[in-house]
């Protein structure tokens, strides 16, 4: 299911944002504010959609439901929240946070038509081959929060004693009122497997024999390879200070996609964490640093026809 937001005016076949959701927690109505507003500024609609969450769902059922989702918003009329609309299929960017970052990465590899652009905002994945994927941790890494208990997450860990969670696509980021801890254990769950430094098993589904631990034990061999690279161009948001997702993730990034000479912008945002761009007073600092992404997207997509 997905929340599509028409272009302010229609124009005949519009140009498309599509918002990548997390790959373990959220939902299509969680979306950054600050981005959707300047999508919509540009006259572009805004497309959010739910997906299939991990677990019990890997990367590849992920893809699948891009692949269906990119198939029916540029062949179908689209009925968006007050009009319906025809997407354009050669005018179809796509942006993500966090984990929904590396699934718009996904979205470039692996849908048709391809992503004419990427704003990607802090997110994982640019570099999976490190420690911070591949290594358990047994001190305090991820924003300052304690480390958790594997023992609460029984229906989250493989083998999965209890049986495999439910499928789901929509599982909402809530949080209790009082404490402002999170109400949803799915929240935990991206945390839990970076303690455990068994991310890639999970986002794989390779559990037997483990991929995270065969690449975490090859970590010094020179087993990465580029290829030619058929990318989109890139604007990559990140945090110097992301203890959630290094910078470095989306520093390799800029750095594989500029050897291939395509188009790529790096924007830092000196010493903050994770999650930025949800500061009460985000807008107010980042606001001109949030233009350039409107600017990168007017770049490559262009504005309506009148």
């Amino acid at each position: 299911m997905s929340t599509c937001h028409g272009p302010p005016h229609r124009h005949g076949r519009e140009k498309l944002l599509l918002r990548a959701i997390r790959l373990s927690v959220g939902n299509k109505e969680w979306f950054p504010t600050w981005l959707y507003r300047r999508v919509r500024s540009l006259g572009y609609a805004f497309v959010s959609a739910n997906y299939q969450l991990m677990p019990p769902a890997s990367a590849h059922d992920i893809i699948a439901d891009m692949q269906d989702l990119f198939s029916f918003i540029t062949q179908n009329e689209i009925q968006g929240t007050q009009q319906t609309f025809k997407g354009n299929p050669n005018m179809v960017a796509v942006a993500g946070s966090s984990a929904g970052g590396l699934c718009a990465q996904l979205a470039a590899m692996h849908c048709s038509p391809k992503p004419k652009a990427i704003v990607s905002l802090y997110a994982m994945g640019g570099n999976l081959f490190t420690l911070h994927y591949l290594k358990a941790k047994n001190e305090v890494f991820f924003m300052g929060r304690d480390l958790l208990n594997r023992d609460d997450f029984p229906d989250y860990l493989y083998p999965f004693k209890r049986g495999a969670p439910s499928r789901t696509s929509d599982s909402p980021l809530v949080y209790h009122p009082v404490t402002g801890d999170p109400a949803n254990s799915r929240i935990y769950l991206p945390p839990l497997y970076l303690q455990l430094g068994c991310f890639v098993d999970y986002y794989t589904g390779m559990h037997e024999p483990s991929l995270s631990n065969t690449l975490g034990a090859t970590l010094e061999d020179d087993f990465i390879t580029e290829t030619e690279l058929d990318w989109p161009p890139t604007m990559l948001l990140h945090g110097t200070g992301d203890s959630a997702i290094p910078v470095d993730d989306s520093c390799h990034m800029q750095a594989v996609i500029e050897r291939a000479g395509i188009p790529v912008e790096l924007i830092e945002f000196e010493v903050m964490e994770h999650l930025l761009d949800f500061a009460p007073d985000a807008e107010e600092i980042w606001g001109e640093k949030f233009d350039r992404a409107k600017d990168f997207l007017r770049t490559w997509l262009g504005t309506p026809d009148p």
